[in-house]
C-alpha cells in the first residue's frame, strides 16, 4: 500500500542562508519624511531616500568589502590557511574583515587611531580580533601612525597580509558590482542624486560608476569633513568618525564626483542624533554628514523648482550602536562643545547648521 501526502500538507521549505556572510547586501531604501519637511512645499521637495547600510550583519557598509579583498588575496596566493590579516582601519573595514575571518579562520590584528569609539574597539576584540590603538594626532609617514604601525606588523609577522582598504581595487569594484545595482533597482532608474561621504572613497567612486554607466546625468555628491585635504583642507584633526581623510586615496576617483558638501563636526552629529530622534534610525556620525549633504541638496533642488521630480539617494553607512559613548552620550557631546541649544523653527539651517556648499 503506498500513502501519498497530498500536496495542501506537503511540508513547507526551510529557507535559511549558508553562513553570515550570505546576507551582506540588499539594504533597503526608507523614504526620510520627517528630517526634510523644511526643504519646501511638499510638491517641490524631492524624494530623499536613505540605503539603510546599518542592516549589514556587521552594522556598516564595509561588511560589503571584507570577503571579496580577502577573496582576491587567496586566489592571489597572498593569504594562505593560518595566515594573519593586518589592517588600519577606523573600525568597521575591520568588522566585516573579522567576520569572515572568523568563518575562514584567519587571526586578525587591527590597528586603530585613538579617536575611534571604544565600542567599535570592543566589537573587533568580540570577533576574536587583537587590536593596537595609535595617536590620533601625528601625520601619516610617523612611525607612530596606524598606517606606518600596521605596515611594521606586516612585515614583521610571518604569513601576514594587509587588505589595504586605501589602494584595494576590490573596494570599488565590490560597490560598483552591488550597491550601485541595488540602488538602480530599487528606484527603478529613477535616481538622479548620490549623496555618499568619502573616507577611502571605494563606496561613492564604486556605486557612482555603475549609476554614471546606467544614467550620464546623474549628479554624484561627496560628503566630507572639515579637517579633510579632499574639500581643500590643510589635515587636521576632527572628531566624526569613517570620513574624510589627510591624503587622497588610491580607491577615490575624484573625477567621477561632481560636488562636495563639506560639514563641521557639529553639524554632522547634530543631524546624526536628529535622524535618530525623527526618523526612528540609529545612524552613526558619518551619517549625520551625509545627511546634511542631502539636505543642503533637496533644498537647493527645491528652492529651484526642479525638487519636484528628484529622487535623492543618501547612503547612511553604520549604525549608531558603535557611538553610544560619544555621539549619543551628552557628556561627551558637552564636553566637546557639539550640543546645542533646542532647535529652532526657523528651518533646516537652523536646526542642523547647514552652511554654503563646498564645489
Amino acid at each position: 500500500m503506498t500513502l501519498t501526502l497530498s500536496r495542501r500538507h506537503a511540508p513547507a521549505p526551510i529557507r535559511y542562508a549558508d553562513s553570515v556572510l550570505d546576507l551582506v547586501g540588499h539594504t533597503p531604501l526608507v523614504r526620510l519624511s520627517r528630517v526634510t519637511r523644511d526643504l519646501g512645499p511638499a510638491d517641490r521637495r524631492p524624494l530623499v531616500l536613505a540605503k539603510l547600510e546599518m542592516l549589514n550583519p556587521g552594522g556598516s557598509v564595509k561588511d560589503r568589502i571584507g570577503l571579496p579583498m580577502i577573496e582576491a588575496a587567496e586566489r592571489a596566493g597572498l593569504l594562505r590557511p593560518g595566515g594573519t590579516i593586518v589592517e588600519p582601519t577606523s573600525g568597521n573595514t575591520g568588522h566585516g574583515l573579522a567576520i569572515a575571518a572568523a568563518i575562514k579562520g584567519y587571526r586578525c590584528i587591527f590597528v586603530m587611531a585613538d579617536k575611534q569609539s571604544g565600542e567599535k574597539q570592543a566589537l573587533l576584540r568580540a570577533y576574536g580580533a587583537d587590536v593596537i590603538v595609535c595617536p590620533t594626532d601625528v601625520p601619516p609617514e610617523s612611525p607612530e601612525s596606524y598606517y606606518s604601525v600596521a605596515t611594521r606588523l606586516v612585515h614583521d609577522i610571518p604569513g601576514a597580509w594587509m587588505p589595504g582598504q586605501y589602494w584595494n581595487q576590490e573596494n570599488p569594484a565590490t560597490h560598483e558590482a552591488t550597491t550601485g545595482p541595488e540602488i538602480w533597482e530599487q528606484t527603478g532608474g529613477r535616481v538622479t542624486h548620490f549623496v555618499a561621504g568619502a573616507g577611502t572613497g571605494g563606496t561613492i567612486t564604486g556605486t557612482a560608476r555603475f549609476l554614471r554607466s546606467r544614467k550620464s546625468a546623474i549628479v554624484i555628491v561627496g560628503a566630507d569633513t572639515e579637517g579633510s585635504v579632499f574639500t581643500g583642507d590643510r589635515p587636521r584633526p576632527y572628531l566624526t568618525e569613517g570620513v574624510g581623510e589627510d591624503f587622497f586615496p588610491d580607491t577615490l576617483d575624484r573625477s567621477i564626483i561632481d560636488r562636495w558638501v563639506r560639514v563641521p563636526d557639529i553639524d554632522a552629529f547634530a543631524a546624526a542624533r536628529r535622524l535618530t530622534r525623527e526618523e526612528g534610525i540609529l545612524a552613526g556620525e558619518s551619517s549625520g554628514t551625509a545627511l546634511v549633504a542631502a539636505l543642503t541638496v533637496g533644498r537647493e533642488l527645491s528652492d529651484s523648482g526642479g525638487g519636484g521630480d528628484a529622487v535623492v539617494v543618501v547612503l547612511l553607512p553604520d549604525t549608531g550602536r558603535n557611538y553610544l559613548s560619544k555621539l549619543y552620550n551628552d557628556d561627551w557631546m558637552r564636553a566637546h562643545g557639539l550640543l546645542r541649544p533646542p532647535a529652532s523653527s526657523a528651518g533646516v539651517s537652523n536646526q542642523i547648521g547647514i552652511g554654503a556648499p563646498h564645489d
